[in-house]
């Protein structure tokens, strides 16, 4: 296994045997670091992260670097929508948020109402 060293590039495999290690033998962050000699335990402490979110897939992934900032994160951009297409959802979005806030209005209407009638009863 390949010793850290500061902006040491890893290997998804390495990365991979140092979260299984870990988890394996219960040790802690700092514990683990020290074992393989990485500088710095947040680094085993993200790697695990995306170990638990993404699988062991995610660890083969280059994060550093441009293309990757540019990427936002983990996730893609959107694709560019015509512009119809754009002017259509936003018109069905703005639909959409009126009829949302009627029926909350509605919906506080009624639950006024019946507790005055519940009031009215007592």
């Amino acid at each position: 296994m390949p010793k850290g060293k500061l902006n040491h590039r890893y290997t998804g495999e390495f990365k991979e045997h140092v979260i299984k290690v870990m988890r394996e033998e219960q040790l802690s962050y700092r514990e683990t670091a020290q074992r393989f000699d990485i500088s710095g335990h947040d680094r085993i402490q993200s790697w695990e992260r995306i170990y638990l979110e993404e699988g062991s897939e995610g660890l083969h992934i280059e994060r550093r670097g441009r293309a990757f900032a540019e990427s936002g994160t983990r996730k893609e951009r959107a694709p560019k929508l015509d512009k119809q297409i754009e002017e259509d959802l936003i018109a069905e979005n703005q639909r959409l948020r009126a009829e949302n806030d009627y029926l909350k209005n509605l919906h506080a209407l009624v639950l006024e109402d019946e507790r005055r009638l519940h009031k009215k009863h007592r």
